[in-house]
């Protein structure tokens, strides 16, 4: 079964591939609709809380991830897929689910920002740092032979560009940005479920017959993700507020983004695109059931 799910390829034709590159970069857009270029004054008058973030979600969350990977020993590709969850940015409905938590949104937003424009890079090498430091997924790298500018580019184009001109369009037309950032949300967001589940719906039979195989791997990998956001704020003293936030921004990381780059670079590889699949359904609900958790937990 080993061998099996390691070979096995997730089917998503080209056609959806680029509609879920243009969902997700619309999405980026919208998300950067509601940041304003001085928003990023933060980084300046009160950089420790973006700074705990960046070390949480781009340095510990990852070093953690191999640590897991080398204890549990799971599959080549599954290894692969747990190490590309871990490289990827916050995903974009943190935001949402930290203003549910009670938690400090403007930093959230911030945080996705910044998290997204440091991808660029940061996530091609964290992933090849990481997926090579393991050897099972190091060997299965090699026969890959991924082309890390590439990588770069697309997250560039699908994340980077959108994230800018968003931010533009904010400053330069902010009544126009207040007026289309709830509907543009909603159908990018409506069109990436659409397609996702699409996928889900052509590889029924090779997800239904695999799932349990990565299922409590995913659930163990999320809850390190977001105890290691919560317990590294708690560690440097930040505001039970940002406690929060940074575990959910930590917890909720940009699956999207990981499937769009699997069905590129790796041609839907079997253990990936499940890993990436049931994280992307998994952190919805771990997220929502943090944030209504918090939610009747008022801070004193």
């Amino acid at each position: 079964m080993d061998t099996i799910l390691n070979n096995a390829q997730i089917a998503f034709d080209e056609n959806n591939v680029w509609l879920l590159n243009v969902s997700l970069a619309v999405i980026m857009f919208g998300v950067a609709l509601d940041v304003k270029i001085k928003d990023f004054k933060l980084l300046v008058v009160k950089p420790k809380p973006i700074l705990v973030g960046f070390l949480s979600q781009f340095i510990l969350l990852p070093a953690l991830t191999f640590v897991l990977v080398s204890l549990v020993n799971p599959q080549p590709s599954v290894a692969l897929g747990m190490f590309l969850i871990a490289a990827c940015p916050g995903g974009n409905i943190s935001n949402f689910m930290t203003k549910l938590a009670n938690g400090n949104t403007a930093l959230s937003i911030c945080l996705t920002a910044f998290s997204t424009l440091l991808a660029m890079f940061i996530t091609p090498f964290n992933f090849e740092f990481w997926g090579n430091l393991y050897p099972p997924s190091a060997h299965l790298l090699k026969t890959i032979n991924l082309n890390p500018y590439q990588l770069i580019n697309v997250i560039a184009l699908i994340l980077g560009v959108p994230l800018v001109l968003g931010m533009l369009f904010n400053s330069y037309l902010p009544t126009l940005a207040k007026k289309i950032v709830k509907p543009l949300k909603f159908i990018s967001i409506a069109i990436f479920i659409f397609l996702v589940g699409l996928a889900i719906i052509q590889n029924f039979d090779v997800l239904k017959k695999y799932i349990f195989a990565v299922l409590l791997l995913v659930i163990s990998h999320n809850l390190i993700a977001i105890l290691t956001g919560y317990f590294t704020a708690k560690g440097f003293k930040l505001s039970r507020k940002n406690q929060r936030t940074l575990a959910i921004e930590t917890g909720i990381q940009n699956s999207g983004l990981a499937l769009l780059l699997i069905f590129t670079f790796f041609k839907g590889l079997g253990g990936m695109a499940l890993v990436a699949a049931t994280w992307g359904i998994w952190h919805i609900i771990s997220g929502l059931s943090l944030g209504f958790f918090w939610a009747n937990k008022k801070i004193k």
